[in-house]
C-alpha cells in the first residue's frame, strides 16, 4: 500500500471492507452447525519517520481468526460425551425396567409364580381331585412361559444393542475418516495461505470431532502442523495426521450371540477392553450390557434354575398317586460353557449345579496357564486358582468330559445363562404329581402309654433311601430305651428314647412325644392307598416363602424382586444423572456458545460500524482526490 493520505485512505477502505466480508460471514453461518465466530485482526502500517516525528501509514489486515476457546471446547466435548452416555444407557434400561415391573400383569413374572403355588394350595386341600391337579399343573405351564417371555424379550433387547453397537462403530470409521481427511485439506490450505488458518475447514473438523464424541470418548491432540491426532479407549490411535485406523464389529471368541469391539491393526483384530471404551453411545451400550443386560438375564435365570431345582429335590421326596416315588416336576436347564475359538487344545469342560442356594448371578472365565487353572466370576472380578479337576465353586461343579487342554486356552461358564428360556414342566399326567408322603406312621390302640407319633417325613436331599418304605418296628422295652426292627435299620436295641427327639433310619425321621410304655410299638411302613394324602403338597406349597436361594436368604419371590429392585435402582439413578448431565451440557454450551457463537446483534452493530468506517475511508480517498485536483490546477 502506497505511503501519503491517498494510501492510508484505500488501506482503510481495505479493512472496512474485510470486517463487512466477515461479518456478513457471520450472519449468514448463525444457525450451521459447529459455526465459530470469526473476527479480523488487523494493526497499524509501520509509521514513516519524519524530522517532525512518525507519520502513520494507515492499518493493514494481519489475518481473519475464529473466537475460539480451547478449554471451553473441551469442556463442551466432555460434557457431550458423559451426557450421551448416561443418556444411552438410560434409555436401554427404560426397556428392562419397563419390561419386570409391567403392571398389566401380562408380563411380569411375580403373578405367575403367585397363580402356581395357589394352584398347589388347592392339591393340598384336595390332594385326590384330579381337577386340582391340572389346575397346578397349568399354572406351571404359565410360569414356564412366562420365564421364557421374558427370557425372549431379553434376548430382543440384546439383539437391539448388538445391532446399534455395530452401527456405532460404523459411524465411528466414517467420522474418523472425515476427520483424516480434512486434516489433509487443512494442512494443504494453511501451507497455501503460508500459515494462515483454513478457520471454515478447522470448524468442520471440530464438528466431526463433536459427532465424534457423542458416539466414543476420544483424546484430540493438535499436531504443529495444525492435524489432529485422535485417541479412544486405553490409547488405540484412531487418526494421526492423514493416517485413519479402523474399528471392527467382531463376535466374541467364547459367544457368538455378543458383539464386541476390535482395533484393526495390520489386518488383525485386536479385541479393546470394554471398560477402556467408557464414553458416548458405544460407552454407554457396553456398559448397559455388561452390568444390567447379563445381570438382568442371569438374574431371571437363577431365579428359573433355584426354583425347578429346590422344587424337584422335595417333589422327589413326595409319591404319586400311583404309589411310585416322586420324579422331577420341572426340567433343570443345564449351563453354558463354551470354548474360545481361538482355543489350541480340545478340552472339553462340564459344568454341572450341585448347589442351588449357591448360585450367583454372574457369568465366569476359566483360563488355563500351562500349570494351574484360573476361575474368575466377571460380576466382580474375584478368581480362585486350582490345579485339576473336579472343583466346585458357587454351587457349580467343573470337570474336565474329554480332550485335551493347552495353555492359553480359555472357557465361558455361565451357569444360569438358559435358565429362563429352557426351564420347562417336566410331567403332563397329574397323577405323577407327588402330593403324598411316600411313608406313613401307626401307634396301635393297644399301647398302653401315652406316646404319640409323628407323621414322619422323609430325609432331604435326595436321593430318597432305598429301604425308605420298608417296615420298621420301634418296641420300647422301658420307659426309657425302645428296640428297632426292620430292612435296612441294623436292627439296633436298647436305643434311648428322648421324648420329642429325632428318630431316623432308612432315610425318614418321625418324632414321638408323651410317655410310652414298656411293650409299646409304632411302626412305620409304605403309604399304600396314599392318595387323599396331602403331606408333600403342604410342603412343596410351603417352599414358595422358604429361604431357598440366595445362600438361604431369599424366596423364590425375593430373588426376582431383587432383580426386579436393582433394574429399578438403576433406572432411577439413570434418569436423575442424565438429566443432570444434560442440564451440565446445555450450560457449558451456553457458555461457550457465549464466547464464540454468532450473536446478531453484535453483528448488527458490526455491520453498521464497518459502514460508517467504509464511508469515512471513502471521504478520505475523496479529500485525498481533491487535494490533488487542486495541486494540478495550481500548476496550470
Amino acid at each position: 500500500m502506497g505511503s501519503g493520505i491517498f494510501g492510508i485512505g484505500l488501506s482503510a477502505l481495505g479493512a472496512a471492507q474485510r470486517g463487512l466480508l466477515v461479518t456478513g460471514h457471520n450472519v449468514s453461518n448463525a444457525a450451521t452447525p459447529g459455526y465459530t465466530r470469526q473476527q479480523t485482526i488487523q494493526s497499524t502500517n509501520p509509521a514513516q519517520a519524519t524530522g517532525n516525528g512518525f507519520i502513520g501509514q494507515g492499518v493493514q489486515l494481519d489475518t481473519v481468526s475464529r473466537a475460539y476457546n480451547q478449554f471451553l471446547v473441551s469442556q463442551v466435548t466432555q460434557a457431550k460425551t458423559e451426557s450421551s452416555q448416561l443418556d444411552t444407557y438410560f434409555s436401554q434400561m427404560q426397556q428392562i425396567d419397563r419390561l419386570l415391573t409391567d403392571p398389566s400383569g401380562r408380563l411380569g413374572l411375580a403373578p405367575a409364580l403367585q397363580d402356581f403355588f395357589g394352584g398347589l394350595q388347592d392339591v393340598a386341600t384336595n390332594p385326590s381331585e384330579v381337577t386340582s391337579r391340572q389346575s397346578m399343573l397349568s399354572g406351571a405351564e404359565v410360569l414356564v412361559r412366562r420365564f421364557q417371555s421374558l427370557d425372549g424379550r431379553l434376548d430382543e433387547i440384546q439383539e437391539g444393542v448388538n445391532t446399534q453397537i455395530t452401527n456405532s462403530i460404523s459411524l465411528i470409521n466414517t467420522l474418523a475418516s472425515q476427520i483424516g481427511k480434512l486434516n489433509e485439506t487443512i494442512s494443504l490450505a494453511e501451507s497455501v495461505a503460508r500459515g494462515q488458518p483454513a478457520n471454515d475447514l478447522r470448524d468442520q473438523r471440530d464438528e466431526l470431532v463433536a459427532q465424534l464424541s457423542h458416539e466414543v470418548r476420544a483424546n484430540v491432540v493438535e499436531q504443529s502442523d495444525g492435524a489432529y491426532s485422535i485417541f479412544i479407549g486405553s490409547g488405540q490411535p484412531l487418526v494421526v495426521g492423514t493416517q485413519v485406523f479402523q474399528l471392527a464389529a467382531t463376535a466374541s471368541p467364547t459367544d457368538a450371540q455378543r458383539i464386541e469391539v476390535t482395533f484393526v491393526t495390520d489386518g488383525v483384530n485386536v479385541p479393546m477392553r470394554e471398560s477402556s471404551l467408557d464414553g458416548g453411545k458405544l460407552g454407554g451400550l457396553l456398559q448397559f450390557r455388561s452390568e444390567s443386560l447379563d445381570a438382568a438375564r442371569n438374574g431371571l435365570g437363577r431365579v428359573a434354575i433355584g426354583l425347578a431345582g429346590t422344587f424337584n429335590e422335595q417333589h422327589r421326596l413326595g409319591q404319586d398317586m400311583l404309589g411310585n416315588p416322586g420324579g422331577d416336576f420341572f426340567t433343570v436347564p443345564e449351563p453354558s460353557v463354551t470354548a474360545s475359538t481361538r482355543n489350541i487344545g480340545s478340552a472339553v469342560i462340564a459344568a454341572d449345579i450341585t448347589g442351588f442356594s449357591s448360585l450367583t448371578a454372574s457369568d465366569y472365565s476359566l483360563r488355563y496357564d500351562g500349570a494351574n487353572y484360573t476361575f474368575t466370576r466377571l460380576s466382580d472380578g474375584v478368581a480362585q486358582t486350582f490345579a485339576s479337576f473336579p472343583q466346585t465353586v458357587d454351587g457349580v461343579s467343573l470337570s474336565l468330559a474329554s480332550g485335551t487342554i493347552a495353555m492359553g486356552d480359555e472357557f465361558l461358564v455361565r451357569p444360569t445363562l438358559n435358565g429362563a428360556a429352557q426351564i420347562a414342566v417336566a410331567i403332563q399326567d397329574t397323577s405323577l404329581v407327588a402330593a403324598a408322603a411316600p411313608i406313613r406312621t401307626d401307634a396301635p390302640l393297644a399301647n398302653t402309654g401315652t406316646g404319640r407319633i409323628s407323621a414322619g417325613s422323609v430325609n432331604a436331599p435326595p436321593p430318597p433311601d432305598p429301604d425308605l418304605k420298608e417296615p420298621v418296628t420301634l418296641t420300647f422295652t422301658s420307659a426309657t430305651t425302645f428296640d428297632v426292627s426292620g430292612i435296612g435299620t441294623g436292627n439296633p436295641s436298647g436305643v434311648t428314647f428322648t421324648p420329642g427327639g429325632a428318630i431316623s433310619y432308612n432315610g425318614w425321621t418321625v418324632q414321638i412325644t408323651g410317655s410310652p410304655q414298656p411293650g409299646d410299638t409304632f411302626s412305620i411302613g409304605p403309604n399304600t392307598n396314599g392318595v387323599g394324602d396331602n403331606r408333600n403338597a403342604l410342603l412343596l406349597g410351603a417352599m414358595q416363602s422358604s429361604k431357598t436361594l440366595a445362600g438361604g436368604t431369599a424366596s423364590y419371590q425375593d430373588a426376582y424382586g431383587k432383580v426386579v429392585s436393582l433394574m429399578g435402582n438403576k433406572t432411577r439413578e439413570l434418569e436423575v444423572t442424565s438429566a443432570a448431565q444434560a442440564n451440565l451440557l446445555s450450560q457449558t454450551q451456553a457458555l461457550q456458545q457465549s464466547e464464540s457463537g454468532v450473536n446478531l446483534d453484535e453483528e448488527a452493530a458490526n455491520l453498521l460500524r464497518y459502514q460508517q468506517a467504509y464511508q469515512a475511508a471513502s471521504k478520505i480517498i475523496q479529500t485525498a482526490s481533491l487535494m490533488f485536483d487542486t495541486l494540478l490546477e495550481l500548476g496550470r
